[in-house]
């Protein structure tokens, strides 16, 4: 486990298990995200990941109607946290076969630095909710990577088998801590993990009480 609760630069340092497929996740991150900038630079914010569909899925009509019925449900998840857009899914691209695609990409990202992190993270939970494109399709991936105009060559990094084996150990280490759904976050060095998008006053308490007793 990681030395208690300090990054190396001072921060207070948070674990957060997600999956960009989990649309709780996206509103989670969007507290978070809000939490950090009120901290003003005294957190430290270490995604890890979580893959709810660890297999690929075959892409067949009747799972595409499935899926189009299931993202109605993203209305209610939408009315939790107006700040994070959701539509139902439209077109004929779908559903993603399986997580690990878009945790590589997000992963390959956060290589480049803190900031192609955070960007590449928010556009991978906007794509899928709220434009409706496929974040286990490579092209699409590659697509969102030259949006964000990160390094082209760098994209190749999300086939290194070293990070897909990264990604599982997060996954197994958040289901060792007894994070069986996500979101789930915790402080570094602490085994206690907190499941569910929590109201972003309730983050904000956490972690100013932390960092209060330092």
């Amino acid at each position: 486990m990681e030395p208690a609760h300090r990054a190396a630069d001072g921060r207070l340092a948070v674990v957060v298990y997600s999956d960009f497929l989990c649309p709780w996740c996206w509103n989670a991150a969007t507290r978070l995200a809000a939490v950090e900038a009120a901290l003003d630079g005294a957190l430290a914010l270490s995604w890890r990941s979580y893959l709810l569909r660890p297999q690929p899925r075959e892409r067949t009509p009747e799972a595409l109607e499935a899926f189009r019925v299931y993202t109605d449900s993203w209305r209610r998840v939408a009315a939790d946290e107006p700040r994070a857009p959701f539509q139902t899914w439209q077109g004929d691209a779908g559903p993603p076969t399986h997580s690990l695609p878009a945790q590589l990409a997000a992963k390959a990202a956060a290589a480049l630095g803190e900031a192609a992190g955070r960007r590449m993270r928010e556009r991978l939970f906007r794509a899928y909710f709220a434009e409706s494109r496929d974040i286990s399709d490579r092209a699409q991936l590659q697509a969102l990577w030259n949006e964000l105009g990160l390094d082209a060559a760098a994209f190749a990094r999300s086939d290194d088998p070293a990070l897909a084996r990264q990604v599982l150990a997060e996954h197994e280490e958040a289901q060792a801590l007894g994070a069986h759904g996500v979101p789930a976050v915790r402080l570094a060095g602490s085994e206690h993990v907190i499941v569910g998008a929590q109201p972003e006053a309730t983050y904000l308490r956490w972690f100013q009480r932390a960092l209060a007793s330092g």
